[in-house]
């Protein structure tokens, strides 16, 4: 994990947000340099995601029908939710909900990579904070493929790390929406 340190996150890219009604979605496409398969595995496999993703899974993702139970990491108290995957087009097209919102993954192949699609509702105040979070589990992810993993950073953890709050402000530029004042971000200036 001692590439931790050297890791800075890229500048905001790769998302936008649609509005349907009440619902907001957010929408983040990546470009990795990995297979559709090895992707697939990372996006759909319990050992894989505790590596990256900002919820552990208690078992695989990859079959239509198969009820997992997403455990949202770095939470004040356990979140807990059970999902029932309701698309597993292996290795193109995965759905299922985290915690209520709607999470649809799309891969393409991509000359020898995969561009990855990811849909998700989320609350309106939420949206660049989320982009930043995806943004940085996506860096997370790309590294954990290449064999040069660095370490999940989600939750709290994410939001002290100084690349999350750029992030956070630069998405939320883009977006053109406001930026809440957290607590945790004041008198800070990285």
């Amino acid at each position: 994990m001692g590439d931790r340190e050297q890791y800075t996150p890229g500048p905001a890219s790769g998302a936008q947000i649609r509005k349907d009604g009440e619902k907001w979605t957010l929408i983040l496409v990546r470009e990795l340099r990995h297979s559709p398969e090895k992707v697939w595995q990372a996006l759909t496999d319990p050992a894989h995601l505790r590596e990256w993703a900002p919820f552990d899974a208690d078992g695989n993702l990859g079959t239509v029908g198969a009820t997992v139970k997403l455990t949202t990491v770095g939470a004040p108290t356990p979140r807990v939710t059970e999902t029932t995957v309701t698309r597993a087009d292996a290795p193109n097209a995965l759905e299922y909900k985290w915690g209520g919102f709607d999470m649809r993954w799309e891969l393409e192949a991509l000359g020898g990579g995969t561009r990855l699609t990811l849909w998700t509702n989320i609350g309106h105040r939420f949206i660049a904070m989320g982009a930043a979070g995806w943004h940085i589990c996506f860096d997370v992810l790309d590294r954990l493929l290449s064999g040069t993993p660095i370490g999940r950073m989600v939750g709290p953890e994410a939001m002290k790390f100084g690349g999350w709050r750029r992030l956070n402000a630069e998405y939320a530029k883009q977006f053109g929406i406001e930026t809440p004042d957290w607590p945790s971000q004041k008198g800070r200036t990285n």
